[in-house]
């Protein structure tokens, strides 16, 4: 399977040039592989680039999570960043994400300046 970077998968996603998203769509069709790294560079886009709120954010996220083509790293650990990013949007995908990986791995309590973060099961705040 063959891996795709952030600018592939925001065309998928954002559909704004079609000669690209033909491409992007052409590229995946044997199966494409979605790093967290590339997931969370993608959402940053869509936030900040085409003003996406929280629920279409959330809304991409699921849909890559059930797509055909796309293979997402670690989708369990995806779909539970996702549902913590559903219940604290303003967190932001990537916090969510970030505290969800440790989580799994098994690496808590993740120590955080963040105070919303740190209320999070998983998280800890940090005093400074």
């Amino acid at each position: 399977m063959l891996a795709i970077d952030t600018n592939v998968l925001v065309r998928l996603i954002a559909r704004d040039d079609g000669g690209q998203a033909a491409a992007a769509e052409k590229f995946v069709s044997g199966g494409g592989w979605v790093s967290h790294l590339v997931l969370v560079e993608t959402i940053w886009v869509l936030d900040s680039v085409y003003e996406l709120d929280a629920a279409r954010i959330a809304l991409a996220v699921e849909m890559l999570l059930s797509h055909a083509d796309l293979v997402i790293q670690d989708p369990e650990t995806v779909a539970g960043a996702l549902d913590q990013f559903r219940q604290k949007p303003a967190l932001g995908f990537s916090d969510c994400l970030i505290l969800e990986v440790a989580r799994r791995a098994g690496h808590t309590p993740m120590g955080t300046f963040d105070r919303a973060l740190a209320k999070l099961k998983g998280a800890q705040l940090i005093s400074g």
